[in-house]
């Protein structure tokens, strides 16, 4: 919904936040049965804008009280119904997959630009690291992998969904920036080189964007950043 209206109003889609606010907890939810703002408030809203009378009555004391209640229990009961189709939607796009102790699979991170350090994540295409051996399995979905050093400030328990399966070979020898990987199992790439330039008007101020070249990925994935960000933290780029 937010992604919808930021893609109609464009350069000043951010003055518009509280109308996106006001349709979306007046709007009805499968998931509770009824609007945000009639579970919390226990009344439909009364604005201007509304097209129609709710014509409720006023509820007080232990009334109030008691269909709070009600309306509690039904959310809880509609949030079940809405997870168990979640749940049933999942598992049958879910692959069946196991792996035995002593086997060695590689583990997926997530690469984000070095604009980390500015608090912005990236969008980087997710990169396995590895391989490693399994040492044991832990619960029905996860395993314990055997780390290098450089890694021992991760928790060497992983999901199997952060898993890969490989068909070692003991000539195979991949060295990874180790070092770089965080405890959250991201990994914070570097940009190698500024292959393009553009100007935005945004807020009807222009503001320069340039798009970035990250190492160890293709031209595809490169991706626009304020060029600002990327001059104080990577002057080199700009030396050329």
């Amino acid at each position: 919904m937010l992604r919808a209206c930021a893609l109609e109003w464009t350069g000043n889609w951010d003055e518009y936040l509280c109308l996106v606010e006001f349709a979306y907890n007046n709007s009805w939810q499968a998931s509770i049965g009824m609007a945000p703002f009639e579970l919390l408030y226990g009344r439909k809203c009364r604005a201007p804008i509304c097209w129609e009378e709710v014509g409720e009555k006023i509820i007080e004391g232990p009334e109030l009280v008691q269909i709070t209640n009600e309306k509690v229990a039904i959310a809880r009961e509609k949030l079940k119904e809405a997870q168990s189709r979640q749940k049933s939607y999942a598992d049958r796009h879910r692959r069946a997959l196991e792996f035995n102790v002593g086997e060695r699979v590689f583990l997926r991170v997530s690469p984000c630009k070095g604009v980390r350090r500015f608090g912005i994540k990236g969008k980087l295409s997710p990169r396995f690291i590895g391989p490693f051996e399994i040492l044991e399995r832990v619960g029905e979905v996860s395993y314990r992998l055997a780390l290098p050093p450089q890694l021992s400030h991760v928790h060497n328990v992983f999901h199997i969904s952060l898993l890969r399966g490989y068909n070692y070979h003991p000539l195979h020898v991949v060295n990874y920036p180790y070092h770089l990987i965080h405890e959250d199992l991201s990994l914070e790439e570097e940009p190698e080189a500024i292959i393009d330039r553009q100007e935005r008007i945004m807020r009807r101020k222009t503001i320069p964007f340039v798009k970035v070249l990250w190492k160890n990925h293709s031209e595809r994935e490169a991706t626009w950043e304020l060029e600002d960000t990327i001059r104080s933290h990577y002057p080199y780029l700009f030396s050329s």
